[in-house]
């Protein structure tokens, strides 16, 4: 059973800084990104590598999205692949589908909801049979602890604390990430959707609750990264 952590997404778009949005937003969902900036790399890397699913800018040098998608479906005619374009003209959509593409995404889009179409694609290729079963994880153990994101439970020993909703999807992002760094701004979108004064006080408030379900292990702790963001802080066990 294959999980996010193991799913490769290869990336092709030409504007840098939207490429490292994406980059660093399904990487925190993640996913493992391979990233290129034009057509011809993406061929390149699409050929060198394992890759389970595309995400493709239209409008890009050298080789554009369509042609891109025309070659990458001759060597896997069963390659998942997402479009992303400025264009949102009905003879594009329909170019792209006819090339058979599985989505096709209007830029500005919100990129929980690439997340959900990513999923929803993963998905359908499972009961197709063109990809090995996927799934989200929904247990997590670290410093003793075991992180029950279905249940919405903490679990340490014999005490078990509930959860709310946001509590324990902050503490999953974390754990998926934990001895990293991860910035303020970056777990904002992925847990509230948006960045602004209120949503970071908020956090800050979220923080401060699992610092507390953290404390029966004095090892495990929340830290702050000054002017970045937070990192959950878990001794390295050993085999």
């Amino acid at each position: 059973m294959k999980t996010t952590e193991s799913l490769t997404i290869l990336l092709v778009e030409d504007d840098a800084n939207l490429c490292m949005v994406l980059q660093d937003y399904l990487e925190l969902m993640n996913y493992q990104v391979l990233v290129a900036h034009d057509g011809e790399k993406g061929l390149e890397t699409f050929k060198s590598a394992k890759i389970d699913l595309c995400v493709l800018d239209v409008m890009m040098p050298r080789l554009d999205g369509f042609n891109l998608a025309s070659a990458i479906r001759e060597i896997n005619a069963q390659m998942p692949i997402i479009f992303l374009t400025a264009k949102s003209l009905k003879e594009d959509r329909l170019k792209g589908f006819a090339l058979g593409c599985d989505d096709y995404m209007t830029k500005p889009f919100s990129t929980d909801e690439l997340n959900l179409r990513i999923k929803a694609i993963l998905r359908r290729c499972i009961r197709n049979g063109s990809l090995t079963e996927w799934s989200d994880p929904k247990i997590f153990s670290f410093g003793g602890f075991s992180l029950d994101t279905h249940n919405l439970t903490l679990s340490y020993e014999n005490n078990v604390q509930n959860l709310t909703k946001k509590e324990a999807s902050l503490l999953k992002v974390l754990c998926l990430n934990k001895n990293k760094v991860l910035a303020r701004d970056m777990v904002q979108k992925s847990i509230w959707g948006e960045t602004d004064y209120f949503v970071s006080r908020s956090m800050d408030v979220f923080i401060a609750r699992l610092r507390k379900y953290l404390k029966d292990n004095p090892k495990v702790n929340i830290v702050n990264v000054h002017g970045v963001g937070f990192m959950l802080e878990v001794p390295e066990t050993k085999d």
